[in-house]
């Protein structure tokens, strides 16, 4: 009975937690939740004098963590972000919701971040880019995204964007794990992951930018030659 009773309040506890937990975390933390509990009533069985049953449990509550950390080892890390650097801007992409944003590197509005300008400054920012393809991209999908009109009222030469690629630069480790959302040594089941989710924000067939695309698509190259 005490140990019944002990097994309740341990629920109870949990269960307060788990309410006041941010949802995203609470999916994480669910996942060992069960094996733990697994265990614990194992140990329970086991003082009760019924190892037989209590070895079932620990044998479950092993595989149920297992799979946990192989999930967990296989997703990427909530709030990491993608940047991409062209010679005008450096981008921001949210892994996690899709949103972006961008500093300005250079020009009449050097240092300004996106989403502070006002329209008319975008479009400003938009002809001044005129000779810099690969910033004039980046920045037709940032603008797909916030004003997804803007394309009606204005000249953009918007069939530039949906040929190859501009040329540029090849992607340095050191860039490949940023464009990703990475910490460097990440594995090869994070790198195809981070590339899968960036790749359905960006996609040119999704309305998105062949040079990101193109980005997103190198980085993974990069990463993953190192691995063989």
């Amino acid at each position: 009975m005490f140990y019944l009773v002990l097994a309740i309040l341990v629920l109870a506890g949990l269960s307060v937690v788990f309410v006041r937990m941010d949802p995203r975390r609470l999916a994480t933390v669910m996942r060992y939740v069960a094996p733990v509990l697994l265990t614990g009533f194992g140990i329970v069985l086991t003082l009760l004098g019924r190892a037989g049953m209590a070895f079932g449990l620990f044998g479950l509550a092993a595989i149920l963590f297992g799979r946990a950390r192989a999930r967990s080892n296989s997703t990427v890390s909530p709030n990491q972000t993608s940047h991409v650097r062209t010679a005008a801007l450096e981008m921001e992409l949210d892994l996690d919701t899709g949103a972006m944003n961008g500093l300005v590197l250079a020009g009449r509005f050097e240092g300004r971040q996106l989403d502070d300008m006002n329209d008319g400054e975008l479009v400003s920012l938009y002809n001044e880019l005129m000779q810099d393809a690969e910033s004039r991209q980046v920045l037709e999908a940032y603008l797909d995204r916030r004003i997804p009109t803007w394309r009606d009222s204005f000249d953009t030469h918007a069939d530039d964007g949906l040929g190859a690629a501009p040329a540029s630069g090849p992607v340095s480790e050191e860039e490949a794990y940023e464009i990703l959302g990475l910490s460097a040594g990440a594995s090869e089941a994070e790198i195809r992951e981070a590339h899968r989710r960036l790749m359905k924000r960006v996609h040119p067939d999704a309305g998105g930018s062949v040079f990101l695309a193109t980005r997103i698509n190198e980085a993974k190259d990069v990463l993953l030659s190192r691995r063989h």
